[in-house]
């Protein structure tokens, strides 16, 4: 009998995924954790980056998230994000200027606020961009 996770990746906007997989894998903020079916009940942050999930009998699939909330459960996981996509959906030339921006406002240090700002849309940019590339090479495209 093979065993499986029910997983669900939802945004603030909606649904991005649900459906049943094998093994899932998420940024969670002290490192990328493994879930497994039958796993210990964890809640833990998400930091921005790639979520990944095995669906037997299928193409591995590639989530991007901003960060947010993993919820696991011994046959269930549920990722709570603040903005979540499929790495397909992703705009590599938007996360480039993103990046530049964010990179110029750190460099001119106007106030913390604009620089705590600043710091935050680079890891997202960063992490986005590091999806995009993971799923080139992935899909040797």
């Amino acid at each position: 009998m093979a065993m499986t996770l029910h997983v669900d990746i939802v945004s603030a906007e909606e649904e991005i995924f649900s459906g049943t997989a094998n093994m899932v894998f998420a940024p969670a903020e002290m490192g990328e954790v493994g879930i497994a079916p039958r796993h210990t009940p964890l809640l833990t942050r998400l930091k921005p980056g790639e979520v990944r999930v095995q669906v037997e009998g299928k193409e591995e699939q590639f989530f991007y998230v901003s960060g947010g909330m993993l919820e696991i459960q011994p046959h269930v996981v549920t990722v709570l994000a603040d903005t979540a996509k499929r790495a397909k959906d992703l705009d590599e030339a938007a996360a480039l200027k993103v990046k530049e921006r964010a990179e110029k406002a750190m460099a001119d240090k106007k106030s913390d606020f604009d620089y705590a700002k600043a710091k935050t849309e680079l890891a997202e940019a960063m992490a986005q961009l590091r999806t995009i590339r993971d799923l080139r090479k992935k899909s040797g495209g």
